[in-house]
């Protein structure tokens, strides 16, 4: 096991080489940069060559890419050209306000989809079965700037409910104190709500064709015909099997709690690091862009290497060499 892992790890090297010139080009070929993206009228063209010089804009499109890449290589993603920060500080300010708002949505995305796709499964074709098919294709269809609209109007306008956005209540200085925790749950509740709406359809359907393929298998009537009970049968024996192929879905859960919703974020003013990569891409903030986007490659090869490693958890079949 320790040395399938120190080899995947090795093989992630070539590979974040790959995206870093990829991922480079691409920003260069986009036109404009920081300077035209400030869209500042009054600046004279003497001041723009000035501050590309400053910023090194001016330079050879491969000479910053080895300069970039250097800086990578130490852990130093720059300094984002908006903020006047860091790169690795801004991420730090932001990225943990999207993750509070993704763990609690794929936590219960994944206990609700657990249950209706086993139980959906086990009653094919029943009346819950269709409901819970109607519930997954409705929210599978409505965008999600639409639902989260639409959760603004019914609970925060018409019922008062919850607050319409953002994270705090304006002037609630009190932080860890329970009234601040209790304040950013109740502002956090509709954010979490259509997340976990939107990750729920799609799990739902993998459990529920999952199971309805491994309760036909022999081993589950043998285990029927020994008289064993169908709560053991399709909870310790046929689930068990069942999430093999949902574990590859929970590699890509990583990037996906740390890279930030960015629609969802923009409407209900949530300040997370979706919102400021959303930003940086319309301001040319190349350095906060490559960084975080590096980064969130790195967690999503990552994300692979967690999967498999959980493969040979679930399925002691699977040997890992």
């Amino acid at each position: 096991m320790k040395q399938y892992i120190v080899r995947r790890l090795l093989q992630m090297i070539p590979t974040l080489i790959g995206i870093s010139i990829i991922v480079f080009a691409i920003s260069a070929m986009v036109p404009g940069d920081y300077i035209t993206g400030t869209g500042n009228p009054n600046m004279t063209a003497e001041k723009e060559a000035q501050l590309r010089h400053i910023y090194g804009l001016d330079q050879p499109e491969y000479k910053r890419y080895f300069i970039w890449m250097g800086n990578m290589l130490q852990g130093n993603m720059g300094e984002s050209l908006q903020h006047k920060q860091p790169v690795t500080q801004v991420i730090s300010n932001y990225v943990w306000n999207s993750v509070i708002i993704a763990f609690f949505s794929l936590i219960f995305s994944w206990i609700i989809a657990v249950f209706a796709g086993v139980f959906s499964a086990k009653f094919q074709y029943s009346l819950f079965d269709k409901l819970v098919t109607l519930f997954i294709f409705l929210c599978m269809s409505l965008p999600s700037f639409f639902i989260g609209l639409l959760l603004i109007k019914i609970f925060a306008l018409d019922l008062g409910w919850f607050p319409v956005g953002g994270m705090t209540t304006a002037g609630q200085s009190h932080a860890g104190s329970w009234a601040y925790v209790l304040d950013v749950a109740e502002h956090m509740f509709l954010p979490v709500l259509v997340l976990t709406m939107l990750s729920t359809g799609s799990l739902t359907r993998y459990f529920r064709t999952s199971m309805l393929e491994v309760i036909r298998q022999d081993y589950i009537r043998t285990a029927r015909a020994k008289g064993l009970k169908e709560r053991t049968v399709i909870f310790k024996h046929a689930l068990r099997n069942a999430l093999i192929p949902a574990i590859t879905l929970l590699g890509f859960e990583l990037p996906a709690l740390f890279g930030g919703a960015i629609i969802l974020e923009k409407v209900f003013v949530w300040p997370g690091v979706g919102q400021v990569y959303l930003e940086s891409i319309t301001m040319r903030d190349y350095p906060f862009m490559l960084g975080f986007t590096i980064f969130l490659a790195i967690l999503t090869l990552l994300g692979n290497l967690l999967s498999d490693v959980l493969y040979g958890v679930a399925d002691p079949r699977i040997r890992l060499k």
